[in-house]
């Protein structure tokens, strides 16, 4: 069924506006009473449908076939809930989206589409990008009855105590926000690791350092809390520390019979001023088995100087330095630039590895990104890994190295020092 067959058809379906005005009288220009549900669908039926429902609950309705006239009527309506099609009259979802988020839009949007499940998520996620509150997708065709029980939560939370909900989260955002500064100070900032598997082996390859804050009062804080808010210099402070904890926990790794490669997530900004060759230099394992260090630096960040990126990876390789390409797949139009820049390796982002082995889409991205990577001879890694099915996939597709849930979260250096040594002596027995 496509997206122009709307609700499941009853008496009232063949209704047009014209046959009742009565469901969305024009408001007297300038007249106080605010719009209290907009219905933006280019199908007259749905638009009586939802109409005549919101007139049972008390609203004003307001009805438009495309997106322009809907942002346009926010100067004179205030709609507290919005219908929200995703194919309109010579427009779109997204172009309402924007619209409304560039207006300020503190209201609820319900979106409503026969579109397929992947396409109308991603047009709800678009929503939450621009802060809006994006309420679970109806798929078409819906009954009478899903549209009244949004209707009837929607008034049970009025705008007013929608707004106090919005001002709760952002105060709790707020108070949970970190300042990485202080805490770098005052000694809280921990390395964690997380495994990564040699999938044609299926052991232990090697590890990505993360960090944690351990908070006095808050208790153990993810990366989000305090990395958004840090400035360059900070970052540049914390990349050395993460760097030199990492060299210094080598060791351990190779203590336990696992002398892999350590990775960790260097800010191309930070990449070009900090003295890393030195660094390593001077912290750097005086072992015979150790394989040099990874850097992991973000797709997007490293198309923007491709000229200085080469140059310091050129210089940092000469140290047995390597540079990964982190989060590849999320800026497909620079896949043929690839080759310009000495990476050894290619991490695969998480959003193209979920449900690859379901998603078609994400099926045949993970394989081309796979291929790519072998062809400029380059290691292809999948991060967030999470299903065994997703892992099948990857291994038929020829992958090298990859990380997630499936195998391991991110733990501290003792904890994954110590399944390491259980791990040896099991193999050894």
């Amino acid at each position: 069924m496509n997206d122009r067959t709307a609700l499941s058809r009853g008496p009232t379906a063949n209704l047009s506006l014209a046959e009742s005005p009565a469901i969305a009288p024009a408001l007297p220009q300038g007249a106080s009473k605010a719009a209290a549900c907009f219905v933006v669908d280019d199908e007259p039926g749905i638009q009586n449908i939802i109409g005549l429902a919101a007139k049972s609950f008390g609203m004003h309705v307001e009805c438009f076939a495309s997106a322009a006239k809907a942002i346009a009527a926010l100067e004179t309506f205030h709609p507290g809930l919005v219908f929200l099609d995703v194919s309109l009259e010579g427009s779109d979802a997204i172009d309402v989206i924007r619209g409304f988020g560039a207006a300020g839009f503190r209201g609820t949007v319900q979106l409503m589409s026969g579109k397929d499940p992947v396409t109308i998520e991603e047009v709800r996620r678009v929503g939450e990008r621009h802060s809006l509150v994006m309420l679970p997708p109806l798929h078409k065709p819906f009954r009478l009855d899903h549209i009244r029980s949004v209707m009837k939560a929607h008034v049970e939370l009025p705008a007013p105590k929608l707004a106090d909900a919005r001002a709760n989260l952002a105060a709790k955002e707020n108070d949970t926000r970190i300042d990485l500064d202080a805490m770098l100070r005052k000694n809280c900032i921990e390395v964690w690791y997380q495994p990564k598997i040699d999938l044609k082996k299926m052991q232990f390859a090697g590890a990505e350092a993360l960090v944690r804050c351990r908070h006095p009062e808050k208790g153990l804080l993810a990366p989000a809390t305090f990395l958004p808010q840090a400035d360059q210099n900070v970052m540049q402070r914390l990349t050395e520390f993460v760097l030199v904890s990492a060299l210094s926990d080598w060791p351990k790794f190779a203590q336990a019979g696992f002398p892999a490669m350590l990775a960790i997530n260097v800010p191309v900004g930070v990449l070009g001023k900090l003295p890393i060759h030195a660094i390593v230099r001077d912290h750097g394992p005086r072992h015979e088995k150790w394989p040099g260090l990874m850097l992991e630096v973000t797709e997007d960040q490293a198309m923007r100087d491709i000229p200085l990126l080469h140059e310091v990876a050129t210089q940092l390789r000469i140290h047995d330095i390597l540079l990964s390409v982190d989060d590849f797949g999320t800026g497909y139009s620079h896949l043929a630039r690839l080759r310009e820049l000495p990476f050894a390796e290619v991490k695969i982002d998480r959003s193209l590895v979920t449900n690859c082995g379901e998603n078609k889409g994400n099926a045949s991205l993970c394989n081309a990104a796979i291929e790519l990577a072998h062809t400029l001879g380059m290691t292809a890694v999948a991060e967030g890994v999470e299903s065994t099915l997703e892992l099948e996939t990857l291994i038929a597709m020829g992958c090298d190295l990859a990380q997630g849930y499936l195998f391991a979260k991110p733990m501290p250096r003792d904890e994954l020092v110590a399944s390491l040594a259980k791990l040896g002596a099991e193999t050894h027995a």
